[in-house]
Order: structure tokens, then sequence, then C-alpha cells
């Protein structure tokens, strides 16, 4: 269903605020007309970096990092406190500024304005143990000990993509700040505005200048040059970019955490409660207009119940009001862009032309905006189709029927994604059974992304050809530091002693190994 709106811009967003916030970015070549989604019209020209620009900023964020380094841990930590109260007070205008740029619907723009306070929250509490040297046994008792230092990377290159500009753009940095490190970030061209104001908010917080640096430019242009100066890189994206970027990292011998595409099943069990999955399987198919790389893509119903499943879904997905209104009206908003548009059409009209059946939806609505496209549910998709196997990216799901768990569970992991999975019974236990063999990085049951994403203190990352490394939990912010290890010798006893004939010595090594091995050293 469309609804009409009016889409006259905030006035939060105004013209200084643009200005004031593109006037941050490290950019003395070209600009980039950053335009408001909903009307097609041109908000702001964005600065884009050349090279020189990026090295610059490199050069600046480690000049601050030494010092920042050098901050005391609980202080460090004080500075994301006080962050964490602005960014909830200024929430809602952060969230006028992310739809502004990336056309979503008000709720999505709002919950993604949660996701660093809470990536904060987790950290504000974690960090000081993190970090804290760790004491070790060492290899003579008593007189031999070691110690764990956590030392910060240096300068963190993060490339981060447009469907949650605000969210990645912020919440990756944060763990990489709190351990020390400076950070360069590279928001997408067309969704630079919300992390912009965001990183505005830090340094208000406490942050020092400097030690936040933003370039912008297009990927092949800015990345080359991003990847050579970083010494770790976060990247979330598509699997393809993201080999690019781990060959780089790689020949430069830097870590690199890698989030990438998903081609996300859900398994529905033949005891499933149909009003609780219907709401939470739209929302898990179509939030952010699809444009979620743990979004649902694949669902496989069972065949006994799979015509009252699949008429419930489809009623649920014909009846989403879309729109384009900076307020709660619409339940889906428009795509980012009137290019992606255009490749979710292509992937429905590839489907159709093979033998694919549209149950509802199917159609781009420019009565609506430039890239507004219906909410949309196929049947009889094949892995010869482009939707079968590749990530659509758009408010696209295809319905499968199954037999047996077995064959389900087959079904869901035949493909070389394996970011998210989602499985619905009203049997935990049962669900859990199935969760386990499902080849994913986050499985969520009786949800379809959310509760996986939201346990900031559980890594999430994916397997197969969807990443590599994770965000959140521990792993989250020690991916951002090296271990040193720092070890001590009292006594000099680790060789033979003078005079010792060196078999004795020897002997005496070897059953020394066995007694230590008897205490539990």
């Amino acid at each position: 269903m469309g609804i009409g709106a009016d889409v006259r811009r905030p006035d939060s967003v105004t013209d200084e605020l643009l200005q004031r916030l593109v006037s941050r970015v490290r950019g003395s070549g070209s600009t980039w007309e950053l335009t408001e989604v909903y009307t097609g019209e041109t908000l702001v020209e964005l600065p884009q970096s050349t090279p020189a620009d990026i090295e610059a900023a490199f050069a600046e964020a480690r000049a601050a990092q030494e010092l920042w380094a050098r901050w005391p841990v609980a202080k460090r930590v004080e500075v994301f406190k006080r962050a964490h109260t602005l960014l909830v007070d200024n929430a809602l205008k952060v969230a006028d500024l992310i739809q502004v740029e990336s056309g979503k619907n008000r709720r999505m723009a709002i919950e993604e304005t949660c996701d660093p306070p809470m990536v904060m929250s987790y950290y504000i509490r974690r960090a000081e143990k993190l970090l804290k040297p760790k004491k070790h046994a060492g290899p003579v008792p008593v007189v031999s000990g070691a110690t764990e230092v956590r030392v910060p990377k240096g300068v963190v290159g993060i490339i981060a993509p447009w469907n949650f500009p605000f969210a990645t753009g912020l919440s990756d940095a944060i763990p990489a700040l709190i351990a020390g490190n400076a950070v360069v970030v590279k928001p997408d061209n067309k969704t630079a505005l919300s992390p912009l104001f965001g990183i505005s908010l830090l340094e208000e917080a406490g942050l020092p200048k400097g030690l936040f640096q933003v370039v912008c430019g297009e990927g092949p242009d800015v990345g080359p040059t991003l990847i050579d100066n970083a010494d770790y890189v976060m990247f979330t994206g598509s699997t393809a970019t993201g080999r690019v970027i781990g060959e780089r990292a790689g020949r430069n011998l830097i870590g690199a955490c890698l989030e990438l595409g998903g081609k996300n099943p859900m398994i529905v069990l033949d005891d499933v409660p149909v009003e609780e999955w219907v709401e939470s399987a739209s929302f898990g198919v179509f939030g952010n207009t699809g444009q979620i790389c743990m979004h649902i893509e694949r669902i496989y119903l069972p065949e006994s119940r799979y015509d009252e499943l699949k008429a419930a879904f489809v009623e649920r997905a014909a009846n989403l009001k879309i729109g384009a209104a900076y307020d709660f009206g619409p339940e889906i908003g428009s795509l980012v862009s009137p290019d992606h548009c255009e490749r979710v059409a292509a992937h429905v009209e590839d489907a159709v032309a093979k033998g694919a059946t549209v149950l509802t939806g199917g159609r781009a609505r420019p009565d609506i905006g430039p890239a507004f496209f219906e909410p949309t549910v196929l049947e009889g998709v094949t892995t010869d189709m482009v939707c079968g196997v590749t990530e659509t990216f758009g408010p696209v799901v295809a319905l499968h029927r199954y037999r047996t768990v077995d064959e389900a569970i087959k079904l869901a992991n035949d493909t070389d994604y394996g970011l998210n999975a989602s499985v619905w019974s009203g049997d935990i236990a049962r669900a859990e059974a199935v969760a386990a063999r499902i080849e994913s990085g986050n499985v969520n049951i009786n949800d379809a992304l959310a509760t996986a994403y939201a346990s900031k203190g559980s890594p999430s990352g994916g397997v197969k050809q969807s990443g590599v490394g994770a965000r959140h939990g521990d792993q989250g912010l020690l991916k951002y530091t090296d271990a040193k290890n720092v070890a001590v010798l009292k006594k000099q006893v680790m060789g033979a002693r003078p005079g010792q004939d060196y078999g004795a010595y020897v002997d005496q090594m070897l059953k020394s190994l066995k007694l230590m091995r008897k205490l539990g050293r």
C-alpha cells in the first residue's frame, strides 16, 4: 500500500548545519552531489579526498593517537560516558539526518541511532578489564612470569556502508578509540552526513580533535591509499569488495575485519505460532527496505502448513504502508538510490522471466519517490535465477516448501554465504537443535535478526563468504590491539648450572616437565 506524505526537509537539517558538517571532511578534490533520497534534490556538495588528503588525515591522526594512547583507560572511558548522553539527547536530530540521506523510514532511523550508545554501554563496562595487563605463569615456577600487555594498533581505517551509516560509522570506531587508537573513516558518499554529525558529538564530549578523521570518495579512488596507510582495517560491505580489501591488507601485513554479504535463510518449523511469526518475519525481510546485511531473503515453510503460512505472510507484505515521510506513518521507506532500485528490479525481472511467480509487489514506485520499490514476495525461485543465489539487498524474499527438517537444513546451508539465519518454532529446544546444524555466524531463534545483532556482549560475524572476524563482544575491542608479552626471569635457572653435566641437566628438565604437568602448570 502506498501513501502520500509531506516530504519537506526536517527543520533541524539546515543549510548551515550541512555546510558545517561537510567542512569536517578532509577533501581538496572535486565535489559530489549528496541528495535527499525522497525527492532527488541536491542537499550539499560533498568534498572528495585526494590521496594527499588521505595521507594528511593519517598523519594528523597519528600525532593525536600518540597522546591519546597515553591517557589512562578510565580517562578515555569518561569521554564515552559523556558521549553516550549526547548521542541519546540528539537522537531525533540524528534520525532526521539519517532519513534525509538514506531514505529509510522513521522507525529504522530511530533504531539506528540506538546502536552506538548500546555499543558504548558495553565497552564502558568492559574496557578497563579487557585492557588491564594480565599476569601469566612463566616457564619456571616462582622465579619467572609473563605479563600480557594490550597495545593499540595505531590508526584504524574504517570503510562504512550506506545502509546503516551512523551505526557503522561510529559503532565500529568506538572500541577502536577506547582501546587507544585513532580512526580514519570513509563513509559512503551517499550517507556521510550522520556519521559526520556523530563525530562532532564525540568531540563535544571531549574526544581530542584530529583523533577521528573523515575522508570521502568513491571506493576505488580512496580505498587503496586508506588501506596502505592504516594499521588495521574494518570493512562492512559486499563480498567482492571485501576480497579486494582483504588481499591488499594481507600484502601490507595488517589485520582486517570484514563483515560481508549474506543470502540469509529462515526455517519455519511446523509448530510455529503464525501471528507472532508473521510480524517478526515481515520485519526481518522488509526492515530498512531489505537493506540489512542480516535480513532474510529465503524462507523455508513446512509442506504441511505451507498454504496457511504463505497466505498470512503475503497478506502482511501486501498491506505494509510504503511512503516518503519524516514521521512514523510508513512501514517501508525508500531504497538508497535510483541505481540500487534498478538493481533490485533487475533481480525480480530475471526471476519472473525464468519462471518465478510474484505473489505480491514486484514493481518500482516512482509515483512515491525516485527509489521506491514495493515489498515483494516470490515463489518458484531456483538457483539458476540471480536472486536465487545472489544477495538482492532489497525488499524481496522467496518462499520455499520443504518436507523434512533435514531437507530444510540442507537447503538453508546450500549457499556460499553464512552471515545470519533464523529458526522459528513453538519448542525452543527443537529450534536450538536445528540452529546447531546451520552454517552461519549468527542464528536467531524466534526472531529474524535483531536479537543476535543487539546482543553486544557476543561476537557477531560471518562464516564462509560472509566475512572474516567479528564486531561486538570482547573480541570486538581486542581485535584493535596487539598483545605484547613481557616476560621476567628473577634468577638464572634456565640452563645447566656451572660444571653440571648437560646430560644430567636434561634428565632433570624432563622430570620437571612431568612434575609441572601433575601440578597443572
